[in-house]
């Protein structure tokens, strides 16, 4: 069966969609927080229900002031008066106070809902894996940042809405069946007694109403939806090209990319323009309903009043009472445009959230297509029977074993494609395979990428980075950065800055060099980290690591013959052939694979002076 997001909820009922964002969302009322969320929410509907009695006892002074004008009685008129002044008190003071535990339940469930979503995105390594398979988590920022906004706000005030129309629903039933009485009907001759008319009206006009409002209604769903996904992807598009603004300006892209945000825009007009025709729709026959229905009740009870069978209050309290019961009814068309955007936005929380379940079933269920990584017993690096495979079972690595001990650095290069997922693998970051990496201690572990991620803030959190810079003092990171070679930034320690854009490609490798020198680890594990310097930077920069951390055990992905020198042994890395698969055979219409041929070629010298001894 196909999951209910990916064809719109067209399959699945209403029921079940409630029940899956229940078990994700609802559990707020649950969690840790459950005595604040119920709090406020016990709270909301006593509120809620002060609304009810003040719009009941407004329909009981509206007969009254009514009858008081019918009667042209200056004291009863100016009772009401008195009586009116009390209502507008309460009524103020009962919605403002309504709106700050309303605000508050909101801001309260966005944040919790928020952490959860963010939390098992972001763990275990998960944000990075999902980039990997198939689903509809695109644009991840935009489903946590906005669409859990706009679920945990329109969803609060629709239930609010929704308790208040059941509650006036169930009082002004029975203010109507006591104010405007039965009807008598004549035909032919005979009467006809008909109880409660003017509710059987008030359910006939708004039952007529909501159906042709869900019928005219229906084009706005799925274009709300899609409308949505064309603004996530242009809004993504153009901090995309922010982000790589200075590649852009030097290729000289921009043509190219104004034509890519004019494309991506064109999806957001189509998409407006529906939205906007299902809008419309809804507009001229709800525009229609609402002028009608002040006015339909008065045509139906003025011959009562014009006989003399009603006073001129009842006939208003009737009125009135008509109009509160029918909004009541009419809840599902009032609300059918929040509603359709509560749905879209709802449908992209979950998506997101329920990839990262079928990724973890997934990790769980598939033994075979698991590397495992754990910890060597005598601080040693161990790499046994290593496959390393794509998320679709091919062969990227196939078949190496590796034992490395402390001190023994070793230079990777050959294929980069399985020298890249190599280092991914015994980073943790890559799954997919089959084989096991036992590391050192994992607290005397560094890992430095090809191009290390520089967070904004000040220049010694990005330094820093992931740890506390509380923890570092600054006469370490000073020294930290000269040994790095970025000496000239140490009076900008304490200075914030989109450091990405300040620092160049090789001042940015030269900050994860830095960064070693701050922790000085005695396993460091480099991805072409010195790619971005000349020759003669890059040796004097192994220089430095030698001389700075003589103890720590290298092991290096590069590509150029000038490192060799600086490792006591080279292994060189050959991609698994085409076609082999780890899983027993390629996917379905994939074809078969060739002849096994030989595996990764391993060139392990017998001494360190085949390769070179450290400088």
């Amino acid at each position: 069966m196909p999951s209910p997001r990916r064809d719109g909820g067209a399959i699945v009922s209403r029921y079940r969609f409630l029940k899956r964002f229940g078990r994700l969302a609802f559990a707020y009322w649950r969690s840790g927080e459950s005595w604040k969320a119920w709090s406020l929410t016990i709270s909301l509907v006593m509120l809620t229900l002060a609304q009810v009695l003040l719009a009941i006892w407004t329909n009981y002074w509206n007969r009254a002031l009514f009858d008081a004008l019918g009667d042209r009685s200056v004291s009863r008129f100016l009772a009401q008066i008195g009586i009116f002044a009390i209502i507008f008190v309460l009524t103020m003071s009962v919605t403002a106070t309504h709106l700050q535990v309303k605000k508050r339940l909101q801001i309260g469930w966005r944040k919790w809902l928020t952490e959860q979503v963010v939390d098992r995105w972001m763990s275990e390594k998960r944000h990075y894996h999902l980039t990997f398979i198939p689903g509809e988590h695109d644009n991840p920022d935009g489903r946590i940042a906005v669409d859990i906004n706009v679920v945990t706000e329109i969803a609060i005030a629709l239930a609010h809405t929704l308790v208040y129309s059941i509650l006036i629903l169930g009082t002004f039933i029975d203010i109507l069946l006591s104010v405007a009485g039965d009807a008598t009907l004549s035909v032919k001759g005979a009467s006809f007694q008909v109880p409660g008319y003017m509710v059987l009206l008030s359910f006939a006009y708004a039952g007529i109403g909501s159906a042709l409002g869900f019928l005219l209604g229906k084009p706005l769903v799925r274009s709300t939806n899609r409308l949505q996904n064309a603004e996530a992807d242009f809004r993504f598009g153009l901090a995309r090209a922010r982000d790589k603004s200075e590649s852009i300006a030097l290729a000289g892209g921009e043509p190219m990319e104004r034509q890519h945000s004019r494309r991506l825009f064109e999806g957001i007009r189509d998409w407006w323009m529906r939205q906007t025709f299902a809008y419309t729709w809804i507009l001229f026959f709800t525009s229609g309903y609402g002028a009608l229905l002040p006015v339909f009740p008065i045509l139906v009870v003025a011959p009562q009043y014009i006989s003399g069978a009603i006073t001129l209050g009842v006939l208003m309290q009737t009125a009135q009472a008509f109009e509160k019961l029918t909004s009541a009814l009419s809840w599902p068309i009032d609300h059918l445009a929040e509603m359709a955007q509560w749905r879209a936005s709802a449908e992209r929380v979950l998506s997101l959230h329920e990839d990262v379940d079928t990724l973890d079933l997934a990790n769980a269920e598939t033994e075979t297509n698991s590397i495992e990584i754990g910890t060597a017993a005598d601080d040693k690096l161990v790499i046994r029977d290593l496959r390393i495979a794509r998320p679709d079972g091919q062969l990227v690595l196939d078949g190496l074993d590796i034992e490395l001990s402390p001190g023994e650095n070793v230079l990777i290069d050959g294929d980069a494609a399985p020298a890249d997922d190599l280092f991914k693998a015994v980073a943790g970051l890559w799954p997919w395979g089959r084989g096991k990496v036992l590391l050192p201690v994992s607290d005397s572990v560094f890992f430095m990428p090809q191009s290390p991620y520089v967070p904004d803030g000040t220049l010694k959190a990005a330094l820093t980075y992931p740890e506390d810079a509380a923890l570092f003092d600054d006469e370490a990171c000073r020294h930290a950065l000269d040994c790095a070679g970025l000496g000239y930034l140490t009076p900008r320690l304490g200075e914030t800055d989109s450091w990405e854009h300040v620092l160049t490609t090789r001042g940015q490798q030269r900050l994860g060099f830095a960064r070693l020198f701050l922790r000085r680890s005695r396993w460091i594990f480099m991805e072409e980290a010195t790619d971005a310097f000349d020759p003669k930077g890059e040796i004097r920069m192994m220089e430095t690591v030698r001389a700075r951390l003589p103890a720590s055990t290298i092991i290096m992905i590069g590509f150029h013959a000038s490192l060799e020198p600086f490792f006591h042994r080279k292994i060189n890395l050959r991609r698994a052939p085409d076609g082999k698969y780890l899983f027993g055979g390629p996917p379905a219409g994939m074809p078969p694979a060739p002849p096994e041929t030989d595996k990764s070629d391993i060139d392990e010298p017998d001494n360190a002076a085949d390769s070179g001894k450290v400088a």
